[in-house]
């Protein structure tokens, strides 16, 4: 069984472990996650940088699509695009949430919100992922 820890653990010495985002929950139809705004990831005027929120909702669309996705099977992003409504302020903790949009054999489309602690949107990220062969 996959649970939000067994995933995290996975995902622990890769790139989102490195940038430090914390699987919360992770189900066929939904995966939430939390990132802390740290200098490391900040672009000027101390603010979340904006590929930082990127490869958030990027990590939980794989996630998702590893969850509804064949056994044998791997994914891949072949599509993102992203708008940014708000700054995510250092210091902070932004708490992202990804649906799914479409959940098909070869394809799965998912939107990711993602929010400061405040609940005020930061971007909203909407992501095609591809279902290959193992």
């Amino acid at each position: 069984m996959t649970t939000a820890e067994t995933i995290q653990q996975r995902l622990e010495p890769m790139f989102p472990g490195l940038m430090g985002i914390d699987i919360e929950d992770a189900t066929p139809d939904r995966v939430t996650a939390r990132l802390r705004v740290r200098p490391a990831l900040c672009t000027a005027g101390d603010i979340l940088h904006g590929g930082a929120l990127m490869a958030l909702a990027d990590t939980l669309g794989a996630v998702g699509t590893l969850l509804n996705m064949p056994q044998g099977k791997r994914t891949t992003t072949t599509d993102s695009s992203t708008k940014f409504m708000a700054p995510a302020p250092l210091e902070t903790t932004v708490a992202a949430e990804c649906r799914p949009l479409h959940l098909g054999r070869t394809t799965m489309v998912w939107q990711t919100e993602v929010r400061t602690d405040s609940g005020r949107l930061c971007a909203v990220i909407t992501q095609t992922q591809l279902v290959l062969d193992g």
